[in-house]
């Protein structure tokens, strides 16, 4: 039997790597793009594309209608990064972040669950040690990863009884352009916040920046596409796939009392 699986934001990063790993393991794979030019590429992988912008409620039901009735696994991966401080974040950003990583999430599993459930199949959200551990000037891409934490503990016992086992994938810093283009983002952004209030954050978010630059670009993607298979294939999938030497460092700085947390974080900013 030929499993099936959908991958949405494959056309880079996490979600490409995923979906290579999983078609060369001999996966029938639907690869979630945006751009209509990412689907050749895809092709030349074996991966079938498939146009989903996981905001778009009629190219989700499209991408639905293309899995056909059966599904074995969904990896829920499409996202993305805004970075600034919280009062400087433009309210339509902040609703853009959560629409995409929270709000697009689920819209994709109510849609295809029906395939899922007829398959007992898998749902793997892709979340972050940002879930865990809110950084400064990251609280908008940690809110929304936050949020995926709850969805995931919901869901394990929601599905429960139609056999579907649900994972959430908790990886560190990786090497994607999803934090390339956060950046590039942030930088645009910048351009309209008010120059008093941007000037008394601009030692710290510069620091901030200066320290993210010296851990590297983060480890390689294959990484967390292994958990991703693992956990749509191990007899005993876990719950949390904590992915990265950074991430298992920030969730044994989240074990610390607070306020000596919060003093751990804020030298780091002032050092």
């Amino acid at each position: 039997m030929i499993r099936s699986v959908l991958v949405t934001g494959a056309s880079s990063g996490i979600g490409l790597t995923s979906a290579v790993r999983l078609a060369r393991s001999g996966w029938k794979v639907y690869g979630g793009v945006r751009n209509p030019a990412d689907a050749d590429a895809l092709r030349e992988q074996r991966i079938e594309p498939v146009e989903l912008d996981v905001t778009d409620a009629v190219q989700i039901a499209a991408a639905a209608e293309a899995v056909g009735l059966e599904l074995h696994g969904l990896v829920d991966n499409a996202g993305i990064a805004i970075a600034a401080p919280l009062e400087l974040v433009p309210l339509d950003e902040l609703r853009r972040q959560l629409e995409v990583n929270v709000v697009g999430q689920i819209a994709v599993l109510q849609a295809v669950l029906p395939a899922l459930r007829r398959a007992r199949g898998r749902v793997v959200l892709m979340g972050s040690i940002g879930g865990r551990s809110a950084l400064p000037f990251l609280g908008p891409y940690a809110a929304s990863k936050h949020a995926l934490e709850a969805f995931a503990d919901s869901l394990r016992v929601e599905l429960r009884p139609f056999g579907i086992a649900v994972a959430i994938i908790e990886p560190g810093s990786i090497a994607t352009p999803i934090w390339r283009k956060g950046i590039e983002r942030a930088q645009e952004l910048s351009a309209d916040f008010e120059p008093d209030r941007a000037a008394l954050y601009g030692h710290a978010v510069a620091r901030f920046r200066e320290v993210a630059v010296s851990r590297g670009l983060g480890v390689d993607p294959d990484v967390v596409a292994r958990a991703v298979e693992h956990a749509l294939t191990a007899s005993r999938p876990k719950a949390r796939y904590l992915v990265g030497r950074d991430a298992h460092l920030r969730a044994w700085i989240e074990r610390l009392p607070t306020r000596l947390r919060d003093r751990v974080l804020a030298k780091a900013l002032t050092g």
